[in-house]
């Protein structure tokens, strides 16, 4: 492929089940028609891929995970209105996101400013999304109070700065440990509160819940009447009917897939809100960065749930 001559061998992580992830030299892909190619400068390390690399080593079936990725477009499978080589992208891939080269789908995508730092940008291009969606979906108005739990992760200490900046009267942070209350604190909590405490303070109007399992009936608990909780957590989770009907509360689900199927214009106008926040030094997104080669310590901090923030690989 003309445009990929004179560029570094091609890398990969290779996520064979029951191995270490390794960096392996790879073949070109090449993009199908209606597709993009995108030599990535960042990858994102998120909880699901160390569950599914976990799943993958019980089955022994080979992974080919996708993922966050931002990088710029080198190559396209056919005409697409909208793209052109050399555009600064980021988003979501199905597949084979751990690599110099990825194949997209534009509808997945969207463009990233060019002054924007690549690990920055990809904190945004999913987390802050759902971080955005949720508050809206919660039905949030300025001046009322938010409880976020996972508050120091990826997503959830983009849902603490967003809360703030849009308004809100009161922010709370839920976390696991009490190690990560200061960084939450950092990111715009009035309050911190780790899950092993009995009560989590005042009731709130909106929850925000990343956790899921047994935090989404705490999260229930800690509504005030005619609260809204909005779960996005993989975690699952049951809710006590007689809570919900005595305090007429909500409880909502939630992915980004779903509304960017169905509503992709809120997703575009999310995204143009994200990228003006931080313009304005309104969001400060927090990640840990490591090199391609570094993968395994990556996933060992996800793993080992004391990351703050985003961890990223850097590619470019």
């Amino acid at each position: 492929m003309d445009v990929l001559r004179g560029e570094p061998v091609l890398r990969e992580i290779s996520f064979a089940a029951g191995h270490p992830a390794e960096v392996v030299q790879a073949p070109d892909p090449a993009p199908g028609p209606g597709q993009l190619l995108v030599r990535t400068e960042a990858v994102g390390v998120g909880v699901g891929l160390a569950r599914l690399l976990a799943a993958a080593g019980e089955s022994g079936e080979p992974v080919r995970p996708g993922g966050e990725v931002v990088g710029t477009v080198v190559a396209l499978g056919s005409d697409l209105p909208g793209f052109a080589v050399g555009d600064r992208v980021g988003g979501v891939v199905f597949q084979d996101a751990f690599a110099d080269l990825v194949v997209a789908d534009p509808r997945l995508v969207g463009p990233v400013p060019a002054e924007v730092d690549a690990a920055a940008a990809l904190a945004l291009v999913r987390g802050g999304l759902i971080a955005s969606s949720v508050l809206r979906i919660g039905r949030f108005e300025p001046g009322e109070s938010v409880l976020v739990t996972a508050a120091a992760s990826g997503t959830g200490h983009l849902a603490v700065q967003l809360a703030r900046a849009l308004g809100a009267g009161r922010v709370v942070g839920a976390v696991g440990s009490p190690d990560k209350a200061d960084f939450v604190r950092e990111c715009g909590a009035d309050d911190v509160v780790t899950y092993a405490q009995q009560s989590w303070g005042d009731p709130v109007d909106v929850v925000l819940d990343g956790a899921g399992g047994e935090l989404v009936q705490r999260g229930v608990a800690a509504l005030a009447p005619f609260g809204r909780l909005v779960a996005f957590s993989a975690g699952g989770g049951n809710v006590d009917l007689a809570g919900l009907l005595g305090g007429v509360k909500s409880v909502i689900g939630f992915t980004i897939g779903t509304l960017n199927r169905n509503r992709p214009e809120l997703v575009e106008r999310h995204r143009a809100e994200l990228w003006d926040l931080l313009a304005a030094g309104q969001l400060r997104p927090r990640h840990t960065d490591f090199p391609l080669d570094q993968v395994t310590d990556a996933i060992e901090l996800i793993t080992t749930r004391v990351n703050l923030g985003r961890v990223v690989l850097r590619t470019g």
